[in-house]
Parts: C-alpha cells; structure tokens; sequence
C-alpha cells in the first residue's frame, strides 16, 4: 500500500464546511488503497489575526515567541480535520511538528528542516490511522517550536513525501493548477499538464505563487512527484516532475511578473578584485535576500553594480549600501521602486534560439522600454515600468503563445 501526502492550504479549511469537503478528498483516497497523511496550514486569515494580536500587545515581538503563537494555527486545523475524519468513520490522529520530530535549525520564524521522525508517523499508518500534521512548524534540537517562514506548510508536506518515501505528495489549493502565467493579468493562460522542477523553481523566485521555492527544491532534491491541484474541484492538475525529453520541444512554458521589487545602482564604485564580494558581503550581513545582479565597467577605473530586491528588503539593502559605499569608491547610489520584472522560463531555451530576439523585438515593438536585462540558461528576465507591467507580460505571453496548450504551440 502506498503512501500520499495531502497538503491542504488556509482557503481549502477556512470554516467546518470546507474542512469536510477536504476530508472527503482524503476519504477517497483512502478508498483508493492508499495510506494518507494530511499536512494542514492555519485556516483562513487566522494567521494574519494573531500577527495583528502581537503587535497591538508588543510592536517588536521576540521571534521565539512569534514562533510558539503562529504555531497554534496549524495545530488548531489538525485537530479539527482529526475531529471531522473520525465523524465521518475513519481513525485519524493528529501531531504537531515537534511530536513527529521535525527537528530544524534555531533560526526562528524562518528555519530550515534537518531531519524527521517518519517512524512515528509509519507506525500509526500500519494502524490503519490518517494522519494529520500541522504544517510551517517544527522544534529545534533545544526543544524551542520554530516556524518556516513563507511558504512553510508546502515545504512541510513535501518534505513529510521524501521521508516516508510517498508515492506523490498532492498540494491542494484554491487553484486547478499551474498556468503559463498569472490568469488575473492575461486571461487567455493555459494550465500545464507538467513542469519540471527547474521550470517551476524558476516561476517560483519570480512570483508565481502557487508553491514556494523551498519546497520545489525539496521535490528535487529527493525525487517527489509534486500535484497540484484544486481543492473543490475533481480535476487533473498540474505535475511537477523531472524534465522529461519531450519538455525540450517546448521553448517558453511560462511567464511572470514581479512587482514588488526596487533596484539600487552603486555608481562608479572602484574596479577593483573583491569589491562586489564587499558589498554582497554586506547585503547578507543585513539578512537582505538578493534576486538579479548586473555589473558593468564603465572604465578601467570604474564599474557600475546594480541588484534587485523585494520592496520589503529595500530599507535595510538602502542602509547596507550606504554603510558600505565609502569602502569601495562609490561615487553614488541610485534607486528606482518603480520597476517590474517581466520574465520567460523554459527547459527548451538550452536547444533553441531565438527567444530573447522574440521578446525583446515584442516589447520594443509595444515601446516599452527595457531598463535591463539578466539570464539564466532556461530563463530571460527584463526590467520595465512598473506601470507598462502588465501590457509587457500580456504582450509576451501572446508572442509566445502562452494562450494555447503546449502540444497546439507553433
């Protein structure tokens, strides 16, 4: 009997109602031959109420104490689908993080999972049992409730897949599955059947949010088949799996857009062997998270470094780059907040050519300008105005015919 790994997020639990409609998902697994284990995320907005309880009582709460209050979302929710499972005639049994020994670092309202206690969990499926866990949660090796930051409920289920060597882990959201781009922008997107891990870490730390990067890499690394799919309907949703060969005759699979960014130019810092690894250096002493890099010597004296960040990084990065800018003969320090980043990924660029020469003649072609450019090898990405945003995303997805199934695609 094979095991699957039920992941069900805020939306999908909300109230009483909803909570039984995902444990008939869960019975019908069951049904199916299946052992299951439920992975649950904090209901509704709950989350965002006990933030908002914090900060009336203390505006700069201990993390620590940050991590034992969010925790309890998560708790609530398992013990609540435990409660509605053995209603509707099945034994279920729900655990926290630190009762199945989800041991992460000490790194509090974002650690990182080293290990898991899938004994625990094994014996209470061979007991015929469902198993609940609340997800975003673990416990350090000093027995201190830690959370995983954003995202942490999928990171939980797909690592909860890899140590209980699950056949699939299954994400159920307010979505069908994963499209060519974000629906509420272009409205012609189409779901993808599949996307490979790459493809989809990529989508991930541009600002597809239907699945947080940590948990992508976790999928990869060890070899779970991700499904997402939609919580109130029964349909087929998008696998997220390794690059098969036939991915390669699809050029672009998707695009983004990324609003909540700023970029900040170190103009004319000195040209000289470790200067970027000073101000990077900096930057991750300040615990400001880096998305692209660009560098261009301007003379044999002088370079200008520019990066992006997120808007809610922007003050600390601000401070960083000021604290360091004497250090490297930086002559000024330029921010813009109001850009977006408009990116195309896809596995088929490494065989074809001709993508970047697609978009850029495409936007030039709808004047909208390009403020900069960076790649990877199945990813191009493009600064624009933040108020040409979508018009450039809209205008590319049709260039790339990200309107149409992969197969119907000239």
């Amino acid at each position: 009997m094979g095991i699957i790994v039920q992941k069900f997020g805020g939306t999908s639990v909300a109230n009483a109602e909803k909570i039984r409609k995902a444990a008939e998902l869960v019975i019908k697994t069951v049904k199916n031959g299946s052992s299951v284990v439920v992975v649950a995320s904090a209901r509704g907005k709950q989350t965002d109420g006990l933030v908002a309880d914090a900060l009336e009582l203390n505006p700069n709460p201990p993390e620590r104490e940050m991590d034992q209050l969010l925790s309890t979302g998560e708790q609530q929710t398992v013990s609540l689908f435990a409660m509605a499972l053995q209603a509707m005639g099945y034994d279920a049994i729900s655990f926290t993080g630190s009762q199945i020994r989800m041991v992460t670092d000490s790194v509090h309202t974002k650690a990182r999972i080293k290990s898991i206690g899938a004994d625990i969990i094994h014996k209470q499926l061979d007991q015929g049992k469902v198993v609940l866990v609340a997800g975003f949660q673990g416990v350090d090796e000093h027995d201190n409730i830690t959370t995983l930051g954003r995202g942490g409920s999928d990171t939980s289920a797909v690592a909860l897949a890899a140590a209980l060597g699950a056949d699939e882990c299954e994400i159920y959201t307010d979505v069908d599955g994963i499209y060519t781009t974000d629906p509420r922008i272009f409205k012609q997107a189409s779901k993808m059947e599949q996307i490979s891990y790459d493809e989809m870490l990529e989508m991930a730390s541009l600002g597809a949010g239907v699945m947080h990067s940590r948990a992508i890499e976790f999928g990869k690394k060890y070899d779970v088949k991700i499904h997402v799919r939609s919580s109130s309907e029964e349909t087929e949703g998008t696998i997220i799996t390794h690059e098969v060969p036939k991915m390669e005759g699809i050029v672009v699979s998707g695009a983004t857009v990324q609003k909540n960014m700023a970029k900040i130019t170190l103009v004319g810092i000195d040209n000289n062997p470790g200067n970027a690894a000073k101000v990077f250096a900096h930057l991750a002493k300040a615990k400001v998270v880096v998305n692209d890099i660009v560098q261009t010597e301007v003379s044999t004296e002088k370079a200008n470094l520019s990066f992006t960040v997120g808007t809610a990084d922007l003050t600390a990065a601000q401070k960083a780059a000021e604290q360091i800018k004497d250090e490297v003969g930086c002559d000024n320090i330029f921010i813009r907040e109001d850009i977006a980043e408009i990116s195309v990924v896809g596995v088929g660029m490494r065989t074809h050519y001709g993508v970047a020469d697609t978009m850029f003649g495409t936007l030039a072609k709808a004047k909208i300008n390009i403020d900069s450019i960076t790649t990877s090898e199945i990813r191009i990405s493009c600064i624009v105005d933040k108020d040409q945003a979508d018009e450039a995303l809209r205008t590319v997805c049709i260039a790339f015919e990200l309107d149409k199934p992969a197969e119907k695609r000239s």
